[in-house]
């Protein structure tokens, strides 16, 4: 990291002492019970009426009448571990099985014309995505030391499945950013009236892993059994809660990702790649709105990489030896997305107690694009996509939920638009707190 952002990086995190904190989430350890045994899960069917060929995008033409095709899927299913050991010392856990194995993927690569390959994520289909020792010094200051959740845009601060209304996770976030995001690293966070805050002090992520289809997504990833930090990040969140029902965001993220892998090369001053950094920042704002009879939620993030063209030339021309785990394609220089969600819950006017099952009839909508070109690089126009949907969500419980909706993703003119429908069933709760 360069000293221009490791000191703005610096003075943020001293900035972070000052207790200016609210209520994203329940982080509290006062809880009578010193153990909390929780979690989630989702299973989901859906059908898309549309091909899945890999070469859908470049010969459109020819898969306009698919038939479609159909998927069981368990997307997540978590679960979560703490315990308060006294005088401010706790721990957290939270260990996700995705996908509903161990084993290591396999999946077509659309961008490399239907070559298949191993999919590799950290630790393979099962994740510790929070793994972390907390000191608490005060309401406003408390000390989180180990793997933990990055909490940059709206989803990967509210993942779990009562905290969207769609079957699977938000799609735009979902594609630009990890998600779940989660890093070793070190946090402080603290709360103050209707505040919350928290800074976080990470490694960078790899370049060597960002693509053209979901710009960043992978770059938290390591075909290792460690995670390469030759590059150091910052990230950072501000919730406000000052209005009833009301929550606004803001959270961001800086960090260099060029040269961060197992082996750094060294490049002469002749080098095209000599003094590169791919410094990668985010800004995103996200807010949600409930109460007993509607809930909205919302948000915008965008994206910038430095050196987009480099990394992009040397991402493409790596060795396609057996076994790489990397990806050849290029990466954009900016990265977008925006999206609304509202549900009315339609048994909010009946007379029965509260905490009675809810049913909303929601709508949504998602704008992003994964690609923004650097300079002389040909755009890619599948990236750039509209989801509308809408559908519904039953709670018998408020820890229980069915969801049913139907979609359509909207391409540009010359693709096939991507209609869908999904159901599922989610849990989310705690047995014991």
């Amino acid at each position: 990291m360069n000293k221009t952002i490791c000191k703005a990086f610096c003075t943020a995190l001293l900035l972070a002492a000052i207790p200016v904190a609210g209520a994203a989430q329940d982080d509290s350890t006062s809880n009578t019970s010193r153990l909390t045994i929780g979690g989630y899960g989702e299973a989901v069917y859906n059908y898309n009426f549309y091909s899945d060929n890999v070469f859908r995008y470049s010969h459109s033409d020819r898969y306009t009448q698919s038939k479609g095709h159909g998927r069981v899927d368990l997307p997540h299913a978590v679960i979560m571990l703490g315990y308060d050991f006294g005088h401010g010392w706790s721990i957290g856990t939270e260990v996700e099985f995705e996908h509903g194995g161990t084993e290591v993927a396999v999946e077509k690569e659309t961008e490399e014309t239907g070559e298949f390959e191993q999919e590799i994520e950290r630790g393979g289909e099962v994740a510790l995505e929070q793994f972390w020792v907390q000191k608490r010094f005060s309401k406003g200051l408390n000390l989180r030391m180990g793997h933990i959740v990055v909490p940059v845009g709206m989803t990967n601060n509210n993942h779990t499945p009562d905290q969207f209304f769609t079957v699977y996770r938000p799609e735009g976030e979902n594609t630009i950013m990890p998600c779940t995001w989660h890093e070793t690293g070190i946090s402080l966070w603290g709360r103050a009236g209707n505040w919350r805050y928290e800074v976080q002090l990470l490694p960078g992520l790899n370049s060597n892993l960002f693509n053209e289809s979901g710009w960043i997504h992978n770059g938290s990833a390591s075909p290792y059994e460690f995670r390469p930090a030759n590059s150091v990040a910052g990230a950072a969140r501000v919730d406000f809660t000052g209005v009833e029902n009301l929550r606004l965001s803001l959270s961001g993220y800086v960090g260099n990702s060029f040269n961060n892998d197992i082996t750094r090369a060294v490049y002469s001053e002749d080098s095209r790649y000599y003094g590169a950094t791919g410094t990668v920042v985010i800004g995103a704002f996200d807010f949600a709105y409930r109460d007993r009879f509607v809930t909205v939620r919302g948000n915008a993030d965008y994206g910038y990489l430095s050196d987009a063209g480099l990394i992009s030339t040397r991402n493409k021309n790596q060795t396609t030896m057996t076994g790489n785990p990397y990806p050849h394609t290029a990466v954009g220089r900016n990265a977008w997305d925006a999206s609304m969600e509202a549900g009315v819950n339609l048994l909010a006017w009946s007379k029965s107690r509260t905490g009675d099952p809810r049913l909303y009839l929601f709508g949504r909508y998602d704008r992003y694009d994964s690609f923004v070109p650097a300079a002389g690089f040909s755009d890619t126009p599948w990236a750039e996509r509209q989801v509308v949907t809408a559908g519904v969500n039953y709670y018998p419980l408020p820890q229980i939920a069915l969801k049913a909706e139907a979609g359509m993703r909207i391409l540009k003119a010359h693709y096939n638009n991507e209609p869908y429908v999904a159901v599922g069933i989610t849990w989310c709760g705690f047995f014991k707190r």
